[in-house]
């Protein structure tokens, strides 16, 4: 089972590459366990390997940092649970596809014990919501929200980056970036939604089912289980 790191306050995003990058190449020696991180950056936008300049609109808002993970511009911000997943796939099945889609999986998961269905669509990457409390889209379809984001790398088989949901960070940070090179739709939130979550809870309900998704472990309907902070 990989190791749980649970980060208070804010994270700054060059100490998390370096703790990244050094917790991969052990892991792929043989010399350090798979370790999922949780934990919360300052107000900060990242670039994909996909990113396109035009979609930087505010780069002065916050500071812009190259994330050389998949995808295009992201935001990171207080009110946001980011998930670094250090998995070795290599001991998995060596199946990116697979990885991406079981990533996707507990994401989806994760919002259902919350009572939020979060879907995929085709040539849109991450999570979405369906939005009936807003005006139809132009073809006359329900408006659609982004809940989370996902874009990993990865070394020797080894994965790292990973993927976001939104709890309750400030919306209108999205609004320097075209998120995810997607401006037909816009961005939500858990607390957006109208629930109460807090990033406990939401922790406690990655942690639960993680091991359902990945591992076949305990099931969403157990009882919650509160974490220490392990760093």
């Amino acid at each position: 089972m990989p190791e749980w790191i649970i980060s208070d306050g804010l994270t700054d995003y060059a100490d998390a590459l370096a703790f990244m990058e050094t917790r991969v190449d052990a892991i792929a020696r043989g010399e350090a366990d798979e370790c999922i991180w949780l934990l919360e950056h300052p107000p900060l936008y990242t670039a994909g390997t996909s990113a396109k300049p035009a979609d930087l609109i505010d780069p002065h808002r916050f500071p812009v940092h190259q994330a050389r993970r998949g995808g295009q511009y992201t935001y990171h911000g207080p009110g946001q649970r980011v998930v670094y997943v250090m998995l070795d796939l290599g001991k998995r099945g060596r199946d990116v596809r697979r990885f991406v889609q079981d990533l996707e999986a507990w994401v989806i998961a994760t919002l259902e014990t919350f009572n939020v269905r979060g879907e995929i669509r085709q040539g849109r990457v991450g999570v979405w919501v369906q939005r009936p409390d807003k005006p139809l889209q132009p073809d006359g379809t329900l408006a659609e929200d982004k809940i989370a984001a996902l874009g990993i790398r990865l070394r020797k088989w080894v994965s790292f980056h990973g993927l976001s949901i939104n709890v309750d960070p400030d919306l209108r940070h999205f609004d320097g970036i075209v998120p995810c090179g997607i401006s037909a739709h816009g961005v939500t939130s858990l607390v957006d939604l109208g629930l109460p979550v807090t990033m406990d809870d939401l922790d406690v309900a990655l942690r639960r089912t993680f091991d359902a998704v990945m591992h076949g472990g305990v099931p969403p309907s157990q009882p919650r289980v509160k974490f220490a902070d392990q760093r």
